[in-house]
């Protein structure tokens, strides 16, 4: 379905207590709905400006999707679109990256080039 890799945004103190923890059960919009929001590459500029926009303290983690086995399901959501959900806590095994995803002086999410590189279209 993807590369192989789909990606949470995540509040830099939320993901902190998931490291204590050891474990990531999910940020409150993902406990209300009963699954943990992930974005594929593609989706997760779309998904950082209509969920997380002016939000400061932001990581954008990345997470082997093989890793997580038949608890990943694609479903619709925006549009149609299938977008990634995990029925169960993220294991921190499964992570293979965290950056942070800070605004730019201009209110836009930076997000690093070297892995979503903007598009240019």
């Amino acid at each position: 379905m993807t590369d192989g890799i789909v990606y949470k945004i995540a509040p830099l103190a939320l993901w902190r207590a998931a490291e204590r923890a050891g474990r990531f059960e999910g940020a409150p919009v993902d406990l209300a709905d009963g699954y943990i929001h992930f974005s594929t590459a593609g989706q997760a500029r779309e998904t950082a400006a209509k969920h997380f926009a002016g939000q400061d303290d932001l990581l954008l983690i990345a997470v082997d999707a093989s890793a997580l086995g038949h608890a990943l399901r694609w479903e619709p959501s925006r549009g149609g679109a299938l977008f990634p959900h995990l029925y169960g806590a993220l294991p921190l095994s499964a992570v293979l990256w965290t950056r942070p995803l800070p605004l730019g002086g201009d209110g836009r999410r930076l997000f690093p080039e070297d892995v979503l590189p903007e598009d240019p279209a």
